[in-house]
């Protein structure tokens, strides 16, 4: 069975470039243009995977970000932003609120695709995931 993204942004053509890439991939995608309307749909189903712009009406991608986290349905669900926030201050919001990639735009759709891969496959490993703490050796 195909992993399920939900690909959540208010440029159309964002959301076609990805998706095509996605589905091309071997990807099952949703497609949501708001953050209230990507909860809508995560209310109803729950997907492998979210890439999530930042800047768009009703509601950005950090407050979408915010109630993932706080609900237990939905808060291990990896997260790849998506977005032209490009600045460092936004780049180290994304990192840490808990993104599990932050990808600016312009992007290479590869370099997506690659990001999603490496996420699924950390998660595919023994003891994978975000939750672990890192080891540091010396």
């Amino acid at each position: 069975m195909a992993r399920k993204i939900l690909v959540v942004d208010d440029e159309r053509h964002i959301v076609r470039l990805v998706q095509v890439n996605l589905e091309r991939a071997g990807y099952e995608v949703a497609v949501a243009y708001d953050g209230i309307e990507a909860l809508e749909m995560l209310a109803q189903e729950r997907p492998d995977m979210l890439i999530l712009d930042v800047m768009m009406p009703r509601m950005d991608g950090f407050e979408v970000l915010k109630k993932l986290q706080a609900d237990d349905a939905t808060k291990d669900i990896p997260i790849i932003m998506l977005t032209a926030k490009a600045q460092d201050a936004d780049i180290f919001k994304g990192w840490s609120s808990g993104v599990s990639s932050y990808l600016t735009k312009p992007f290479n759709p590869r370099e997506l695709l690659t990001f999603v891969e490496r996420i699924f496959q950390s998660l595919e490993e023994p003891g994978g995931g975000y939750d672990e703490e890192p080891v540091w050796e010396v």
